[in-house]
């Protein structure tokens, strides 16, 4: 059976049901007049080259200026790349992107003299620009976050550059998503009647979640063969992603590429190997956990295809999307009735692209444009389409609050904290999920499901983390970041992290290779701290109430106008402690207790 005749085209989708890109520009061809335009940002920004220091008033008009393409390349951007994702076949937003990209790189060139003006200019000579121009003082925190990585920043040509590198830089990640998203198919799964299933990048965790082992079964095997097939593609263009960050490491003088990465958000490098070290110190739990679920599933052998299969598979959970966005209105309620009113708008303003179609990017994000937030997903109406509406509402809600509140240099949180708002809503769900229901079978589904979020965010996106780490090291020593070697190093996790009631079948050895957040430099490590804090903040939010909502919505409309750490201070945890990740990992045990008490009853 083709994907065809299951899955629309783009030209097919309800309208109601996608999002509402006219919000940005009208048509393709209001873009294509934007972006001329914006070629004249180059000859603007050159014309200060030489004078930041020259006085108050120029260096606040130069920083007004970088607002104001930000503002301008913030539309462009996300319409070019919003209109991409409906459908990653069509070449013609390819070629905006192109052509974006290409004059982004232009620009960034143009502007790479103002870092090592900003920092040539002496403490005496800015506080003097600062008395010259009050209004320079709205950019401190911004020229101090530049001026504190002083000892990694080049000179003027070096900059020049790196920057025309700039492109180059994103090769690997355009290779794999066009790779992963455009030219990669899969055999149909078949059942234990002998019926055949589309497999897609939307439909392949719902059929792992099956009750049909056969079924789930068959789509493992069938999705890896795939990948197994390009393994050693998959690994040159990994390789490659890790090589390049390693080259710009090594270029700024940083120690590692971690230390590169986390410097930019301003977290200590000591936060991701505490998660890490945290992790490995509570791993029993996770052992525990597989080791209940193969009980509960009565099982010879548990499988990795057996991961997502509910041990509760008589609960019929289903959330068709209207439903789900009536049951996320309700749960976050708890966040007072602003939030409650930019989230409806929200849900029924098209900020949301709801349904997938042929072509469209897999899984699920929300892009924070400042003309309001733009929400994918791929919705089959399972409960964790429902997760996932709420927490991309909450990463919505987030870039909301801190753009209508923040100015525009502040308005970009860090993608440190990024997760936390999307976490914080889904673990808010699940308490209100929780809270109405007095079956037993309901409730071991719901916290069976709440185990696996645990599962899937503190544990494996942890182990995505030490992954991540673990070859940069590789690269950083000169060793080759092979096939052979990368599915070595994948396993061996496996085989740690699952403990040994798992089966750790070959074909996750190749996981690796689709997962696209490895792409991202250093980003999965925040889903875990994330989840930590937003279990955290979640409970304080409905033991505490009013105060700690507002102090919670503080920290949403504070942007990045504080260092991350001090942001989630001010909402009431702690991150650059392990404490908040070591309380999460005892409510899980806790979790895995009631669950077996309640399924051996």
């Amino acid at each position: 059976m083709s994907n065809s005749k299951q899955i629309p085209s783009r030209s097919q989708a309800d309208p109601q049901y996608t999002w509402a890109l006219t919000d940005i520009f009208p048509t393709d061809d209001a873009w294509r007049a934007a972006f001329a335009s914006a070629k004249a940002f180059i000859p603007r920004v050159a014309a200060y080259q030489g004078r930041l220091a020259e006085s108050g008033t120029v260096l606040y008009e130069y920083m007004a200026l970088d607002d104001e393409m930000t503002e301008a390349f913030d539309a462009l951007i996300n319409y070019a790349q919003r209109k991409g994702d409906e459908d990653t076949r069509v070449a013609v937003y390819q070629n905006m992107l192109a052509q974006l990209t290409s004059l982004l790189v232009e620009l960034n060139s143009a502007s790479a003299f103002d870092t090592p003006e900003i920092l040539s200019i002496s403490d005496e000579c800015l506080d003097r620009l600062y008395a010259e121009e009050p209004r320079l003082e709205l950019y401190r925190r911004k020229l101090d976050r530049v001026r504190r990585r002083r000892p990694h920043v080049l000179s003027d040509p070096e900059e020049r550059i790196l920057a025309a590198a700039g492109d180059l830089s994103q090769a690997p990640d355009n290779i794999f998503s066009m790779f992963n998203d455009a030219d990669l198919t899969f055999p149909d799964a078949v059942d234990s009647q002998g019926k055949s299933h589309p497999v897609t990048h939307g439909t392949y965790i719902p059929l792992m979640e099956s009750t049909d082992r056969a079924l789930r079964k068959s789509a493992f095997e069938g999705l890896y063969s795939v990948y197994g097939q390009y393994r050693n593609t998959s690994a040159a263009v990994l390789s490659a992603q890790v090589r390049q960050l390693l080259f710009f490491a090594k270029a700024r003088k940083y120690e590692s590429t971690l230390h590169a990465a986390l410097d930019a958000n301003e977290v200590p490098v000591e936060v991701y190997h505490n998660l890490i070290d945290t992790v490995h110190q509570n791993m029993g739990h996770m052992h525990r956990y597989v080791s209940l679920r193969k009980k509960l599933m009565g099982v010879d052998e548990l499988h990795m295809y057996d991961l997502y299969a509910p041990i509760v598979a008589d609960v019929d959970m289903k959330v068709p999307y209207e439903s789900a966005k009536e049951l996320v209105i309700e749960a976050l309620r708890p966040l007072g009735e602003e939030y409650i009113h930019i989230l409806t708008r929200g849900l029924n303003e098209r900020w949301v692209d709801v349904y997938e179609n042929q072509g469209k990017r897999s899984g699920a994000y929300s892009a924070g444009a400042r003309v309001h937030p733009y929400v994918l997903l791929n919705y089959t109406d399972t409960l964790n389409d429902a997760f996932t509406l709420a927490h991309e509402m909450g990463h919505s809600l987030h870039s909301y609050l801190s753009n209508t509140t923040q100015p525009v240099a502040y308005a970009d949180y860090v993608i440190f904290v990024a997760e936390v708002a999307s976490t914080c809503n889904e673990a808010l769900l699940m308490e209100y999920l929780l809270s109405r229901t007095d079956d037993n079978r309901q409730r071991a589904y719901l916290i069976n499901y709440f185990l696996e979020q645990f599962r899937t965010t503190l544990y494996r996106q942890t182990m995505f983390a030490e992954f991540e780490l673990k070859i940069n090291e590789m690269a950083q020593r000169g060793e080759g970041l092979t096939a052979e070697a990368l599915n070595s190093l994948y396993h061996q996790l496996n085989v740690e992290y699952f403990g040994p009631d798992m089966v750790v079948d070959e074909q996750i050895d190749l996981e690796w290779s689709r997962i696209p957040h490895f792409y991202y430099n250093y980003y999965v490590y925040q889903y875990a701290t994330g989840y930590a804090a937003a279990i955290a903040l979640s409970r304080r939010i409905l033991k505490e109430g009013a105060p700690a909502v507002e102090d919670y919505l503080n920290f949403l409309r504070g942007g990045c106008s504080a260092d991350p750490i001090t942001l989630l201070r001010g909402a009431g945890v702690d991150m650059a402690s392990p404490q908040p990740i070591a309380q999460a990992l005892e409510l899980f045990g806790q979790l895995i207790d009631e669950l077996d008490e309640l399924l051996s009853e």
